[in-house]
């Protein structure tokens, strides 16, 4: 007999319908002998419904009061996935993030778990129930109702895994598994049949929507098994584990692409000590997070620097260099925010060389001018201009073999 989690998104719950199939898959599960614990998050259109209720009332939302109302969609659907469960003569209890204890700290709106209080949710277990959790909730030590952000639901299925010690925690979405690459880009990606946490974070981290970045840290650091499934039919779906024998022969695993970039670039600046920090201190003073980072030296002692960031801080990012520029008296500021970034991922970059200079003979061929280039132990990500997107993926699908 195995623990499982298994979490539900908005979509995989989005109709009566759809909650009624997702109790016939749970029932499916315990009938094979298995604990089940569900996840679940709130049915799909209803969080941003409650935000646009909120915003009505209110220009910014009273956090605290905003995360009593966004709880409430969470607890409508484990009230109804576990009136359908009783429905099917399976035996099942609801809680909401409060009841099992899920605390958190008091950080609303974007709350990190810190402990959970399993007792209940054991007993429930032993007494031969299925226990529904509300998703993207907990609870901070003076009683207040907190809210995990945005994907809160996947960190609530991975941290009750973690606390229980499940064999496995199942992530039910619309996709049936990871892919190469995105199949709209790429119609001949092929599902992994499993990844490591390494290049799961990776994939995410890069712009892979699959699951979020915070969830898959978590089931890495306590070595929590995930599987990502799909809601509406049936399949393997893809392991994400810790590296195994036999792994490291695949070089790549997948491509992973960013369509939200923006590049910035200020020349002629003073090469010395410190000009790197006068150019990116006032960008991160103003909340706006940096990518890829190139300098390049001239032989008249400036130094020419450029950087990426999101494309919604492309103006205020800019307007702020500019006001740098006159300060250090540099010679032209320039922009530009029609540009992508295209990453190849795999742990077995650490054994193999040659995956840079095939990537870039990849791109060549298709006459794809690179503009930046950063590396990593397990990760290539060149910038390019936008134009070229779906050409560069396929083209380094094809160059990879990873249609195989």
């Amino acid at each position: 007999m195995a623990l499982i989690v298994q979490k539900y998104g908005g979509t995989s719950v989005g109709s009566i319908e759809r909650i009624e199939a997702v109790a016939d898959k749970v029932k499916k599960a315990r009938d094979a002998g298995d604990d089940i614990i569900v996840v679940v998050s709130a049915m799909s259109g209803e969080t941003n419904r409650l935000v646009s209720l909120a915003h009505a009332i209110q220009e910014r939302p009273n956090p605290r009061e905003l995360d009593v109302l966004l709880s409430t969609g969470e607890q409508v659907t484990i009230a109804l996935l576990s009136m359908a469960l009783e429905e099917r003569g399976c035996p099942a209890r609801s809680y909401t993030g409060g009841q099992v204890h899920i605390l958190t700290d008091g950080a609303h709106n974007k709350a990190r778990i810190q402990d959970i209080d399993d007792a209940r949710v054991r007993a429930d277990l032993e007494a031969g129930r299925v226990v529904v959790i509300a998703g993207f909730q907990g609870v901070d030590e003076n009683g207040n109702i907190t809210t995990l952000g945005r994907g809160g639901s996947d960190t609530t299925a991975v941290a009750m895994a973690a606390a229980l010690k499940a064999d496995e925690c199942q992530i039910f979405t619309d996709v049936d598994g990871v892919y190469t690459t995105d199949p709209r880009v790429e119609p001949h990606a092929r599902r992994l049949e499993r990844i490591t946490f390494e290049e799961m974070l990776e994939m995410a981290s890069l712009g892979s929507k699959v699951l979020q970045i915070r969830a898959v840290e978590f089931a890495g650091k306590y070595n929590v098994p995930l599987r990502v499934l799909s809601s509406f039919e049936e399949g393997e779906g893809t392991l994400i584990s810790f590296e195994d024998e036999g792994m490291e022969e695949a070089k790549i695993s997948g491509i992973a692409f960013n369509r939200d970039e923006a590049k910035l670039t200020i020349l002629g600046v003073p090469d010395q000590p410190g000009v790197a920090h006068k150019i990116l201190g006032p960008i991160a003073n103003a909340n706006i997070e940096v990518d890829m980072i190139v300098q390049n030296i001239a032989e008249d002692t400036t130094t020419d620097f450029t950087f990426t960031v999101h494309r919604n801080d492309y103006k205020k990012a800019l307007d702020i260099l500019r006001n740098t520029a006159a300060e250090l008296k540099a010679r032209e500021v320039s922009g530009d925010d029609a540009i992508v970034k295209i990453s190849l991922v795999g742990v077995g970059m650490r054994s193999h060389a040659g995956i840079a200079s095939a990537m870039f003979e990849a791109l060549a061929k298709e006459g794809i001018n690179i503009r930046m280039i950063s590396t990593s132990e397990i990760k290539i990500s060149v910038v390019v201009d936008e134009k070229y997107l779906e050409l560069g993926v396929r083209a380094l699908h094809e160059a990879f073999g990873l249609s195989e």
